[in-house]
Formats: structure tokens, C-alpha cells, sequence
């Protein structure tokens, strides 16, 4: 029998899925919207995705064997054809979104080489990260498990760095002045709203971790410790940072810029080597967020091929490594492709309402599974009452994507239902006939 992943190791996969682009790539855009107020959006983005952090540890230990976290939970309580859906919205938005993160991994790198912000060089840095990554994943799951650990330990060490000079030197040149920290932000909720879908972004790997619940010791117990801790340590951590870099600069200066920590550093004369440290953590914590993010996509693949809604070629398996090969090669391909499309703003918000709209199909399936009294390990606390809470948070993020993105979304909604039916019509499927009121 293979040895079980740890919790702490199965943590350590969800906050590097967290840590990632979100607050080394977008906490400076974050603040130019919120000023001082995104530190409770922070944790008010942070408290709702504990919420659906606790409603998957449950539907988690529900269905403990499958490997299409989200997609499997809806899959189980609606059926094909809301799993059809929502499994290939969240197939698309986690490859757009390690699209995005590598980008992110190629700018650093291309600045850190001083070869400037030039796309063709960045490009090329995330095209090769994307496919070293997917060398790394088909080692197998324990192998990326073990990687991925290693560069989680790394970018906390060099947050913690960035937070402990914010706290020591920029404390001692600014004389500890905290009241310049009063500026007025402005726009609805002091830009609250605004910023919510960027850390929405950022918080959204923790739910890696349940796609491999059952090689967690523990099972969906501990599948469930281990997402709540990562949600927790990625809370405390970004109110931390956000604060920090708030003390290193005056929150009005922000910009919407690529790399939010260097410009704190470089505005309160930080030495030359922390510039460094810090470019290298961004490269660890990016890198870390598309592996993680590439593993659970592969097996979301699989998942979904397994249930009969993609075809069979992508149910190839290595029992022995754990590893779904060619949903690696589908997810990595897809990245690739969203590389070259050149709006980043616009994938962003792809991703968003693809991950927005799955939490949302969870919440209603958790209710679905509560009404029929299927009971996991791990029960969510305070239900209903949270569970309605993450129901009206989602939906006030989903109405706040952006006319664009949500059309566009709905569009991709209405073209996977259209392309559901006509595979039920090639396959001579019968129609499936029920009775909403009686």
C-alpha cells in the first residue's frame, strides 16, 4: 500500500496554489483600488472563502475516491448535464489561470535577467515553466507533492522577510507613522466590491486538495483539516503582506503593476539584495501555483472522462505514479494556447466566473446532500446559516465580474449546453423527463 500524504504536506499543496500570482503579481492593483480598506477586503474575501473552503471539506469526505473535486461534487448531487457544464468551465478557467500565474513567473524572471519587460522573453519563460512542470507532475502525484512543499517553505520564508523589513526598517524611517495610513479611498464599499474579484483570484487554490482526498491520511477528515488550514495561514499572511507593503509606501501611490513588493521595496530604499530575495520568492511562489494547479486540473480530466463526458483517451492513468498522463498534456496544451492570446485582464475574468460559478453549484449540492442525510467525516459547522452566506457572497462577485465577462460566460454556458444535447442526440440518449410541481 502506497504511503498516505500527510495533512501538513496536502496543505502545503493548497496554499502554494494560493500564494501564488495573487499576491505577488496582484496585491499592488488590489490596493489601488481599495487603498487601506483592502486590508478587510482581504480578510472579508478570506472569511468567504473559508466558508466554501468548509462546504468542500464536506462534500470532501461525502465522496472521498473521486479526483474531479468540484466538478464530482455537482457531478453527484445534479448529473451529467450540470456536471458536463461546470466540469469544463473549471477545466478552462484552472488552464486560463496557469496561463496567467506563468506569465506572471515570466515577467519576474524577465526582470530579474534584466532583460526587461519585452513579451517575446516573457512568453517564452512561461512556455518553458508550463512544460517543465508538466515533466514534474508526471513523476507523480507524491513526487509533485513533495516539490511543491519545498516551494511553499521558500516564498513564506521570503514573505516573512518582506514583512519582518516593513516592520523593522521602513517603522524606523518613517518614524512608525501609521497615520498616513488614513487615506480615503474611494469608489462603492471604498472599492471593496472592486477588488473582491482579484483576491477572489487569489484565494482560489485551496480546493487542489480535494482532488486527491483519498491519498490523504485521514481521508476526507483530513482533507478537510488540511484545506481550512491552508485558507487560514493564506489569511493571515496576505493581511500581513498587504499591511507591510501599506507601511512601505503610502497606499495612494499604488498602481495597477506587475510587481507590487519590488516597487514597495524600491519606494523605502530597501537594500538591493532584499530586491533580489523577493524576485526570486515571486519566481518560487508562481512557479508552485502552476504545478499545483496543473495537478488538479489533470485529474479533473480524468474525473470527467471517467463519468463518460470526455472520451476515453483521457482516462489514461499510472496507477503506480497516481498521475492522469494525458489530462497533463490537455491542461499544459490549453495554458499554452491562452499564453499567446495576449489579454491577460480578459482571462482573469474568464477564470473568475468559471471558479465562482462551481463554488456556487457546491454550495447548492452540499444543501442537496444535507436534504437526502449523506454524512461524510466532516461535517461543516453553522449550516445553513454559512452555507446561505457563501451562497449570497458568490452571487454578489458572480454580478460583479463585468457586463463583458459575464456575457461572455453566459455565452460559454449556453454553447456547452448546446453541445451537451447534441452528443445526447449523436449518442441516442433518451430524454430524461421529471415533474418540478405536482
Amino acid at each position: 500500500m502506497a504511503e498516505k500524504i500527510g495533512v501538513w504536506s496536502a496543505a502545503a499543496v493548497g496554499l502554494g496554489a494560493i500564494i501564488g500570482a495573487g499576491i505577488f503579481v496582484l496585491s499592488g492593483t488590489v490596493i489601488a483600488l481599495a487603498g487601506v480598506w483592502s486590508l478587510l477586503a482581504f480578510v472579508i474575501v478570506g472569511v468567504l472563502a473559508l466558508i466554501i473552503a468548509l462546504e468542500i471539506g464536506e462534500l470532501g469526505s461525502i465522496m472521498p475516491n473521486t479526483k474531479g473535486a468540484t466538478y464530482s461534487y455537482i457531478y453527484g448531487a445534479f448529473g451529467s448535464e450540470m456536471g458536463f457544464i461546470s466540469g469544463i468551465l473549471m477545466f478552462v478557467s484552472y488552464s486560463t489561470a496557469t496561463a496567467v500565474i506563468s506569465d506572471g513567473f515570466g515577467a519576474y524572471l524577465s526582470g530579474l535577467l534584466g532583460l526587461g519587460s519585452s513579451s517575446v522573453w516573457v512568453t517564452v519563460f512561461a512556455l518553458l515553466l508550463i512544460i517543465a512542470l508538466s515533466i514534474v507532475n508526471m513523476f507523480g502525484i507524491r513526487k509533485a507533492v513533495k516539490a511543491d512543499a519545498t516551494l511553499v517553505a521558500i516564498k513564506i520564508l521570503v514573505l516573512i522577510a518582506l514583512i519582518g523589513f516593513a516592520a523593522i526598517f521602513a517603522l524606523e524611517a518613517r518614524g512608525a507613522d501609521l497615520g498616513s495610513l488614513a487615506w480615503a479611498p474611494t469608489g462603492p464599499l471604498g472599492g471593496i466590491i472592486a477588488s473582491g474579484m482579484i483576491i477572489f483570484f487569489a484565494y482560489s487554490g485551496f480546493q487542489s486538495i480535494a482532488s486527491f482526498v483519498s491519498e490523504i491520511r485521514g481521508s476526507g477528515k483530513g482533507a478537510a483539516r488540511a484545506i481550512i488550514i491552508s485558507v487560514v495561514a493564506s489569511i493571515v499572511l496576505y493581511t500581513l503582506v498587504v499591511f507591510s507593503m501599506m507601511l512601505l509606501a503610502p497606499p495612494d501611490s499604488y498602481t495597477v503593476t506587475g510587481n507590487p513588493l519590488s516597487y514597495a521595496l524600491t519606494y523605502s530604499k530597501a537594500p538591493g539584495w532584499l530586491l533580489v530575495v523577493i524576485d526570486i520568492g515571486a519566481l518560487v511562489a508562481t512557479a508552485s501555483a502552476s504545478l499545483a494547479n496543473i495537478l488538479r486540473n489533470s485529474r479533473l480530466a480524468y474525473q470527467i472522462s471517467e463519468d463518460g463526458l470526455l472520451p476515453k483517451v483521457f482516462e489514461k492513468y499510472d496507477a503506480k505514479k497516481d498521475v492522469a498522463i494525458n489530462g497533463i498534456v490537455l491542461s499544459s496544451a490549453i495554458s499554452v494556447v491562452m499564453l499567446f492570446t495576449g489579454n491577460l485582464v480578459t482571462l482573469v475574468s474568464i477564470s473568475n466566473f468559471g471558479l465562482i460559478f462551481g463554488y456556487l453549484m457546491c454550495s447548492f449540492a452540499l444543501i442537496h446532500f444535507r436534504r437526502d442525510r449523506v454524512n461524510g467525516s466532516f461535517r461543516m459547522p453553522y449550516y445553513p446559516y454559512v452555507n446561505i452566506v457563501a451562497i449570497v457572497g458568490l452571487l454578489v462577485f458572480l454580478s460583479s465580474v463585468g457586463s463583458a465577462s459575464l456575457g461572455l460566460g453566459l455565452v460559454l454556458i449556453v454553447l456547452l449546453l448546446a453541445t451537451y444535447y447534441l452528443l445526447r442526440e449523436t449518442g441516442n440518449k433518451p430524454a430524461v423527463k421529471i415533474r418540478i410541481f405536482k
